[in-house]
C-alpha cells in the first residue's frame, strides 16, 4: 500500500503514515475521492461479496479479508457523486512479502489454487523448494489469493494507471 499523510491527518497532527486504504474498484484518485464521497455507504450494500466497508472517518474500502472482488462494478453504478467512476477498477497488484512460507520451504499453494486468472505460479529451485511468482500482466488485483494466505505475505499494492 502506499503511504501518504492526508492533510486532515497532519492537522491533527497525525502523522503516523498510515496506509492509504484500498478504495473500491473505479475510486477516482485519492485527493478527488475524498472530496467527492458523501459517505452515503450506498456502495458498501451493492457489494455482492461484502468486501467493502466503512473505514476510516467512514469512508467505503474494500477488505480483502472478507473475499475477493469479482468486477461486478454495482458499487460504482449505484454511487450518485461520481467517487467511483474511473476509466479502469483500479491498478492493484499482488506481491508475495518475505513471510511466505513456501519461500521457507513450506509446501504451500493456497494463492495459485485461488487465482482464476493464473497470474502465480510456482517455480521450482535448486533444492527442491518451489516459490511463487507473480505475472503482473495477468494479475487482475482481484484479492482472492489475499484471504487464503495463511502467513498474510499477500500484499496489494497499487501500480500504474
Amino acid at each position: 500500500m502506499n503511504r501518504a499523510i492526508s492533510r486532515a491527518a497532519f492537522l491533527r497532527a497525525d502523522i503516523s503514515e498510515r496506509p492509504v486504504p484500498i478504495r473500491p474498484p473505479w475510486s477516482v484518485a485519492e485527493s478527488a475521492f475524498t472530496s467527492l464521497c458523501d459517505r452515503c455507504n450506498k456502495c458498501l450494500g451493492a457489494c455482492p461479496e461484502n468486501i467493502v466497508v466503512a473505514g476510516r472517518g467512514g469512508f467505503p474500502e474494500v477488505d480483502f479479508d472478507r473475499g475477493e472482488c469479482t468486477f461486478c462494478a454495482r458499487c460504482a453504478d449505484i454511487c450518485p457523486t461520481g467517487a467511483l467512476t474511473a476509466a479502469a477498477p483500479w491498478t492493484l497488484k499482488a506481491t508475495i512479502a518475505a513471510g511466505c512460507i513456501s519461500a521457507r520451504g513450506v509446501v504451500c499453494r493456497l494463492c495459485e489454487e485461488r487465482c482464476e486468472p493464473r497470474a502465480i505460479r510456482f517455480r521450482l529451485r535448486p533444492g527442491g523448494r518451489a516459490v511463487p511468482q507473480i505475472d503482473n500482466a495477468a494479475c487482475s488485483g482481484c484479492g482472492a489469493c489475499y484471504g487464503v494466505c495463511p502467513a498474510g505475505a499477500i500484499e496489494m499494492r497499487e501500480g500504474q494507471r
